[in-house]
């Protein structure tokens, strides 16, 4: 009785606010009304690969999207929770460079929804690494935030340091596919500490957003070198140009 009075203080003082413009929600960690029509959530049939929707019947089996068909993939399997628009840009830029780590938890939750099919058994958590020079600057890596989220939703072990990026990339934003392959390279690798931990265990591979999936390969093959396997992955947010 206690907690429920103080709860109900608390929210006369600090009203629950949406995750992404601020207004009044009847809960915490919520949409409003407007914001969730403007989030892209992913559902039906999705690409096998890389989570994008696909036109058809989701139960139809395993499909891949034009984009993974042309390209060959080193992960097993991957999902998306959202399309890289409206509010769902919005939420990855808020949590990538406006410090808002209350995005992380929901955000997490909409994940676990969309990996679900991937989350086998002994599976390890893993996120794509930042560059030091980086993590100093912005404090907080996006996707080990959502890894640790993610853990904590489904019960899985998160391991946020088994990656590190070797080189300091430059962006990647405005190049194009073949420009992020070459860019990435041998960027990433396992951190040999955290070998024993990976070895022999299946993986999944946690990112913000995927564009042309030119990091989440990187990163794969560094896990795959080390002794993991099989490596799955997971975006929040999926670019896609087609749909």
């Amino acid at each position: 009785m206690l907690r429920e009075r103080l709860q109900t203080a608390i929210r006369a003082v600090y009203p629950p606010r949406c995750l992404s413009c601020g207004g009044l929600v009847e809960s915490d960690a919520a949409l409003c009304g407007a914001c969730w029509g403007g989030t892209a959530f992913i559902s039906g049939l999705v690409c096998d690969l890389c989570g994008v929707p696909l036109p058809g019947d989701p139960t139809a089996g395993a499909e891949s999207c034009d984009e993974c068909m042309r390209i060959a993939r080193p992960w097993a399997r991957g999902r998306a929770a959202l399309l890289y628009r409206g509010t769902g840009r919005a939420l990855v830029l808020a949590l990538k460079h406006g410090d808002r780590h209350d995005i992380a938890l929901p955000a997490a939750r909409w994940m676990a929804r969309a990996a679900a099919p991937l989350l086998v058994p002994d599976t390890l958590i893993v996120p794509v690494p930042l560059h030091l020079t980086r993590l100093l600057r912005r404090l907080s890596n996006q996707s080990a935030l959502l890894a640790q989220a993610l853990a904590r939703v489904t019960g899985h072990d998160a391991c946020p340091d088994a990656l590190v990026r070797r080189v300091r990339t430059p962006s990647l934003d405005g190049r194009t596919r073949e420009e992020r392959f070459a860019v990435l390279g041998d960027a990433i690798a396992v951190r040999p500490r955290r070998r024993a931990a990976i070895a022999g265990r299946p993986i999944l591979l946690v990112d913000d957003v995927m564009t042309t999936g030119a990091t989440l390969s990187a990163a794969t093959d560094a896990l795959i070198a080390a002794g993991a396997g099989p490596v799955c992955v997971a975006a929040l947010a999926r670019v896609a140009r087609d749909t």
